[in-house]
């Protein structure tokens, strides 16, 4: 059987907000009531203008997003249709896109700039969820073109997209212990609170949308342990949203003023956030290679 969608709403999100808001608004109360220290009220307007921000570009965006799926829609490789397996498929194929652009966007610097915002906040709650970047709908397009091509109807690859931003909306919190066996096949709050830590085990770990097997496949999942620390490894200290929004685009340029040498150019731009050619910045890979030695070094008792 297959779906009519000229019916099937695009813009889940938007019909999502209220609720959001809601949801946000009660966990805010109930922090609050029990002195946890999980929302600070400047961060968690700054995070809502994010929010508010990456919607209107979206939307500004979307005829061009839309139009390119479509165009590529025409030279698909097979016919897959819109029969009920179909969805299924796509739910796979969409999470394992989302994984490679949520990996990559942590592992190339242009992309981690428009991508750090979102781990800048120092909070972990449903307010960060909304905590969303200016610049992502522009970088996002490519990781998604393999699915058009495939023959997955353009439609159904947004409807498959929003699902997935809006799932990922409830992992965002403090509130959510373990899950069990849940936890050996979906992204849940326990391993999304790890990918929003700062600490050195916890760093670029647990990339999944909806599903955790990708990063126990490719080798980036961590378990929760000791309780993170939230944010970047040096935080911005700022709310304004501009500056969240832009500042690791304006570290890439003085770095690039820095130098006129085009090896380290492409670096600053292509290479691993925390490159740089004479070792005064380290990279994850780096900082873990680091501490290892020093545990070899002086093990400890």
């Amino acid at each position: 059987m297959n779906a009519d969608f000229d019916s099937v709403p695009d813009d889940l999100v938007l019909y999502a907000i209220p609720a959001f808001i809601l949801l946000l608004v009660a966990e805010a109360l109930y922090a609050r009531r029990a002195g946890t220290g999980w929302y600070r009220t400047p961060d968690t307007f700054a995070s809502l203008a994010m929010g508010i921000g990456n919607v209107v570009i979206d939307i500004a965006l979307k005829g061009l997003t839309v139009g390119g799926y479509f165009w590529l829609y025409q030279y698909r490789i097979f016919e897959i249709g819109t029969q009920w397996w179909a969805f299924a498929l796509l739910f796979v194929c969409e999470d394992f896109c989302y994984y490679w652009f949520h990996r990559l966007h942590h592992t190339v610097r242009v992309l981690w700039a428009a991508h750090v915002n979102h781990h800048s906040s120092e909070k972990y709650n449903l307010a960060t969820a909304l905590r969303q970047s200016w610049t992502t709908p522009i970088t996002k397009f490519l990781f998604w073109v393999p699915l058009p091509l495939l023959g997955f109807h353009p439609t159904m690859i947004l409807f498959q997209m929003a699902v997935s931003l809006l799932y990922q909306f409830w992992i965002h919190t403090e509130s959510i212990g373990r899950l069990g066996p849940f936890e050996w096949v979906f992204n849940t709050p326990s391993h999304h609170r790890v990918h929003h830590g700062s600490d050195l085990k916890y760093l670029d770990r647990n990339h999944g949308g909806i599903l955790i097997v990708w990063d126990r496949l490719f080798g980036t999942f961590q378990v929760e342990e000791e309780a993170p620390n939230y944010g970047l490894i040096s935080n911005i200290k700022t709310y304004n949203p501009v500056r969240i929004a832009f500042h690791e685009f304006a570290d890439i340029v003085r770095d690039l003023a820095g130098t006129r040498n085009p090896a380290h150019w492409f670096m600053f731009t292509f290479g691993p956030p925390g490159w740089s050619p004479d070792g005064s910045k380290l990279t994850v890979a780096q900082l873990r290679a680091q501490a290892a030695a020093e545990q070899v070094s002086d093990p400890a008792p």
